[in-house]
């Protein structure tokens, strides 16, 4: 159990914040090595451990970010942080929105092997795509709503598994105009409040079910999830803009390849 908790957080923190799709990779222990879900508890853990990692890096703008949003609801002038902060709220709603409304049909008839390696090689496409084409100008302080709801549609669709919500939303900043290291912060930093409404919802279903919680699968997961996607958003960053997203790319081909030859070896 501790191996297998150990495992799984270190694939959830290295590849929630990369855009290769996490849930591509969670599905191949179960696959590949028979390993049962490690149930909800788990996964509310290992997202805790990566939202601790992304506050934790952002520290300065989070915090920047939230007192010139709190000025602003009170009427005082807006500010380039206010107007960020804004649009990190309303890139929130729509997955807010579609994840209310079709997030039991999605988790139903969506979360397969099949749909996951067609996503993770179609959105990995489409990555490669939008950073041929991207202007790469715009600032992540230059998103503007309509920018902003764009974006927020992108995560929206990351809903579906396989898709990527860090890759989805780098290749829509990236249709922006947006550069890729401006794609990526505004991306990391979306990130917080989705994930904080989805770990808060998986934490109300867990409470009221009454699930018992294996506590030091939980304690693991939290700590080895921080710690790796820690060192991932680090490392990302630090090497975006001299490697671009070709790799990444790259590697969702060879990755979604992988998944239909599993899916077609179990027909």
């Amino acid at each position: 159990m501790e191996v297998h908790a150990i495992l799984l957080a270190l694939i959830q923190g290295f590849t929630e914040f990369l855009p290769i799709s996490s849930s591509a990779h969670l599905i191949l222990p179960s696959v590949l090595l028979g390993w049962e879900d490690q149930g909800i508890a788990f996964d509310v853990a290992v997202h805790l451990g990566s939202l601790l990692a992304v506050v934790y890096y952002f520290r300065q703008e989070v915090v920047s970010l939230a007192v010139a949003w709190q000025r602003s609801v009170r009427g005082r002038k807006q500010s380039t942080e206010s107007k960020l902060a804004w649009c990190i709220v309303l890139a929130t709603l729509p997955a807010c929105i579609v994840g209310v409304l079709f997030g039991s049909l999605i988790a139903d008839f969506l979360r397969s092997g099949w749909v996951i390696a067609v996503t993770t090689i179609v959105f990995g496409l489409l990555l490669w795509w939008a950073d041929k084409i991207a202007q790469l100008y715009k600032s992540e302080y230059q998103t503007g709503w309509r920018g902003a709801l764009l974006l927020g549609c992108a995560q929206a669709l990351a809903l579906i598994p396989g898709t990527s919500r860090s890759g989805i939303t780098l290749t829509a900043g990236l249709m922006l105009g947006m550069t890729r290291d401006a794609a990526a912060r505004f991306s990391f930093l979306m990130s917080i409040p989705i994930i904080l409404l989805a770990g808060s919802h998986q934490a109300t279903g867990l409470v009221s079910a009454g699930i018992a919680i294996p506590w030091v699968a939980i304690g693991l997961g939290v700590v080895v999830s921080f710690i790796s996607a820690l060192a991932c958003i680090h490392l990302f960053l630090a090497l975006l803009n001299r490697i671009g997203v070709m790799p990444f790319v790259l590697y969702r081909l060879g990755l979604g390849g992988v998944l239909f030859w599993v899916m077609a070896g179990q027909i």
